[in-house]
């Protein structure tokens, strides 16, 4: 009987170690870094009748592990974010493309773009700029 308590014991002490070393192991696991190569892009002069413009803005995760792009938000219905879900590995670049629309918006603009991460920093702000003449 005490032999079968030692036992039962030494094995709970192992699980124990296992899940305690386990949750070390998620917890220390890499961070995923944002860096923008730029982060404001200056359209310059536009036509408020030439149609849409875009710019990517380029990205690289510097981090250890997976960077992903949760969402993109832009100020007004005038600027459309879009980007990939697709995981981004350490070392590989990424890109968020954001598309103005100059139709009825003639002077200079000035609009953000709102990115959230999984890793650092959990937000960045990227901006167009430029100026719609007829």
């Amino acid at each position: 009987m005490k032999s079968t308590l030692k036992v039962v014991i030494v094995l709970m002490l192992c699980l124990f170690v296992g899940i305690s070393a386990e949750g070390k192991k998620k917890k220390g696991e890499g961070t995923p870094k944002l860096k923008f190569t730029e982060n404001v892009f200056d359209f310059g002069k536009i036509s408020e009748n030439g149609g849409m413009v875009s710019h990517e803005f380029e990205f690289i995760n510097i981090g250890n592990d997976n960077l992903v792009i949760l969402d993109a938000t832009a100020q007004c219905g005038c600027t459309r974010p879009s980007f990939t879900t697709n995981p981004v590995a350490p070392g590989k670049k990424g890109k968020i493309k954001v598309t103005y629309n100059p139709k009825g918006r003639p002077g200079s603009f000035n609009k953000d773009v709102t990115v959230r991460t999984n890793g650092s920093p959990k937000k960045v702000t990227v901006k167009i700029k430029g100026n719609v003449v007829d």
